[in-house]
């Protein structure tokens, strides 16, 4: 597996979505953003505009609160939606392995990849690639993002992390918040 020197993985935690247990949420693939969780995302959604990042690809997990979050920053960026890849790979158990190498056959010549999906799952796919035995203590709060760089050596894929930006701190890149 080889990948482009300075590949970016961005891993972005959905927004607000309905109460986990609630009886309309029976399904909880199907629970979705809250309205406030859609508004808060957009305005986040502007600030990862601010911070001039461009996606060669977006994949989010399956389950609609992801979907929905893949879609708002989609349509931040212009990307449509039909350009969105479904992986259960941004799932549990999925490894960063089994991920890593989905994203090395369908986006080899990718190096800016956002990646949507659920805590702890994220956390866990984050500590793997960073080599951590144990998940390391990240707060990835609904809506956070953080950048990890890949880079390619005689051992194999290095990663390294890059920065961690909470909600509070996209929204207040957002040049109209």
């Amino acid at each position: 597996m080889v990948f482009l020197p300075d590949t970016r993985l961005y891993f972005l935690r959905h927004g607000l979505a309905g109460q986990f247990g609630e009886p309309q949420y029976k399904d909880d693939s199907l629970r979705p953003l809250t309205a406030q969780g859609k508004e808060k995302m957009h305005r986040e959604a502007k600030g990862i505009q601010a911070l001039g990042l461009s996606f060669d690809a977006i994949l989010s997990s399956p389950y609609l609160r992801a979907k929905q979050t893949a879609e708002i920053v989609a349509q931040a960026f212009k990307i449509k939606h039909k350009e969105i890849y479904l992986t259960n790979n941004l799932l549990p158990p999925a490894s960063a392995k089994k991920l890593l190498k989905e994203l090395h056959s369908r986006f080899p010549r990718s190096k800016n990849i956002l990646l949507v999906g659920h805590e702890p799952h994220l956390t866990g796919l984050i500590s793997s690639l960073l080599k951590s035995e144990t998940p390391l203590n990240i707060e990835l709060k609904k809506g956070a993002l953080c950048c990890i760089r890949l880079d390619q050596t005689s051992k194999g894929i290095y990663a390294s992390l890059i920065w961690l930006l909470s909600p509070q701190q996209l929204n207040a890149l957002d040049p109209d918040f």
